[in-house]
């Protein structure tokens, strides 16, 4: 897992159950793809890239938001509770003590990757099965 200490250094500035939250989220994206590449983008906001965006994190007041940059990407799960209808991105919103479903969440940035490999959702057009 290939990470960046700007992205260790945004987590470790949030509350400890942020925290907890945002470290697991980023183990999980490394799982979902190994290759995945840590940035900062907007000067402190981590993303999560493989040939395009696939996801970011934001730490909110009261949760934390995992952007998801692909709307076509299946969600069978339901993890997704925001942006639905969008037209470049969806949103799961994390709030403390919330289970995080790893297996769907895994799904589904391998979807976005699996899309971003065909060129991207712009390209692709049709949902990923």
């Amino acid at each position: 897992m290939k990470t960046i200490p700007e992205i260790d250094a945004y987590i470790r500035s949030l509350p400890q159950w942020q925290q907890a939250v945002c470290f697991k989220i980023r183990d999980l994206i490394h799982l979902a793809e190994p290759d995945i590449v840590e940035e900062i983008k907007f000067k402190n906001r981590p993303y999560f890239t493989f040939r395009g965006n696939v996801c970011a994190l934001l730490a909110a007041k009261d949760h934390v938001n995992v952007f998801i940059y692909d709307p076509l990407a299946p969600d069978p799960a339901g993890i997704i509770n925001q942006g639905h209808g969008n037209a470049t991105a969806r949103a799961i919103q994390i709030f403390e003590n919330d289970p995080i479903n790893e297996a769907a969440f895994i799904k589904l940035i391998q979807a976005v990757v699996g899309n971003n490999n065909k060129g991207g959702w712009r390209k692709v057009k049709t949902p990923s099965v």
